[in-house]
């Protein structure tokens, strides 16, 4: 068969689903390097494989993968190992319903607010104008307009007052909405662990260390013993070995206290 090649960045967020999925499977891989902070994810060769110039991508053969949701569902549907996908339809859509509001609602707003918590620091970077220029020349290089602004407003720290607290409110609603899902399941889709479980811990895996608590043993103990579940992973461990400055010792604040 042939060698599966997974473009990535650090083993977090997008680029972690599809390297945890792969690690959990016992997918032989290999992998990619790619400097989101260097734009390689901007350059010709790169939109070569994914024309929409975003992290992560594969290469499969002659198949060529880009968004990492799908990338975990292909993964889980090509290899043998442990089946990532639960059988029974409900928790199928479980699963799904997880992944999509993952996606598309809870992690655009934890990104924003956490981008947007040291707008004020970006905002004041001393840049000289030759810097800037530079800047400006790799966003307009991503292919599509809505990346364009949302690295502008990131690299310049110019999130509006509005657009923070909006990210606010559907934080604090996904933090809590999920602490209720799990007092009903051990895991999101269900009682077993899926591509769900997965999707959701590279978004969540740092919000203990938000400084107002909104995670935490006291106000959301069910999302924390999740949390600790899959970090024990084995898997888990192996993807964050993968780091370059995301190293495993991120995970730390996961880690049980001795009694």
């Amino acid at each position: 068969m042939a060698v599966f090649k997974l473009y990535h960045w650090e083993p977090n967020a997008n680029s972690g689903k599809p390297i945890q999925t792969l690690m959990e499977k016992g997918v032989e891989f290999e992998s990619c390097w790619i400097d989101v902070f260097a734009h390689d994810h901007h350059k010709p060769e790169y939109l070569a494989i994914n024309p929409l110039g975003v992290v992560p991508a594969a290469v499969h053969g002659e198949l060529k993968l880009y968004e990492s949701t799908a990338i975990m569902e292909y993964v889980d549907a090509a290899f043998e190992g442990p089946k990532l996908r639960p059988d029974e339809p409900a928790a199928r859509w479980r699963m799904r319903w997880w992944m999509k509001f993952v996606d598309e609602y809870y992690a655009p707003s934890v990104s924003m607010g956490a981008w947007g918590r040291n707008r004020g620091a970006t905002a004041q970077l001393q840049r000289s104008p030759e810097e800037i220029e530079a800047l400006k020349k790799q966003i307009a290089a991503i292919p599509q307009k809505e990346r364009q602004v949302s690295w502008t407003k990131t690299l310049f720290g110019t999130f509006t007052d509005e657009e923070m607290a909006e990210s606010e409110r559907k934080t604090v609603f996904g933090a809590r909405l999920m602490e209720r899902a799990l007092e009903r399941f051990e895991w999101l889709a269900g009682d077993s662990f899926s591509l769900a479980d997965i999707n959701a811990f590279n978004l969540c895996y740092f919000m203990p260390m938000r400084p107002d608590g909104l995670v935490s043993d006291a106000t959301t103990p069910r999302t924390m013993e999740w949390l600790r579940r899959i970090n024990e992973r084995p898997a888990t461990k192996r993807s964050w070995d993968l780091g370059r400055n995301f190293k495993v010792d991120r995970l730390t604040h996961l880690e049980r206290k001795a009694s």
